[in-house]
């Protein structure tokens, strides 16, 4: 019999994620990120991430995201879409070759998998 391990996170809104970093495509000055990995494996990989407010860009080339947002508000543009609000509890899905702009009301905590193309 092969054992298989469970990872878990608990506690997702207190999680520590780490020092703050400038992110990279920030819109607003001064907006900061951290993140943790749970668990990767091969094309995988799932954590924790946290932004604070303000807008950036983002693009998933060559992977997909789903996240489901834990804490916070959101605004996704995409390019001849409506503009979308997200929250607590919503779950959405960027598949690979997406792009668009986060527009973050308030500190923004999500729970993220990643899946390379």
């Amino acid at each position: 019999m092969t054992e298989i391990l469970t990872f878990a996170a608990h506690d997702t809104a207190a999680a520590d994620l780490g020092q703050h970093a400038p992110k990279p495509t920030a819109v607003t000055a001064g907006l900061t990120e951290a993140s943790v990995t749970t668990w990767s494996e091969g094309p995988i990989t799932t954590g924790l991430w946290e932004c604070t407010p303000g807008t950036f860009t983002a693009e998933r080339a060559g992977y997909t995201e789903i996240c489901t947002i834990l804490s916070g508000r959101v605004t996704i543009e995409v390019e001849g879409q409506s503009p979308e609000e997200f929250g607590p509890g919503d779950v959405m899905v960027m598949p690979s070759g997406w792009k668009g702009v986060w527009i973050v009301h308030e500190p923004l905590r999500k729970h993220f998998t990643t899946i390379n193309d």
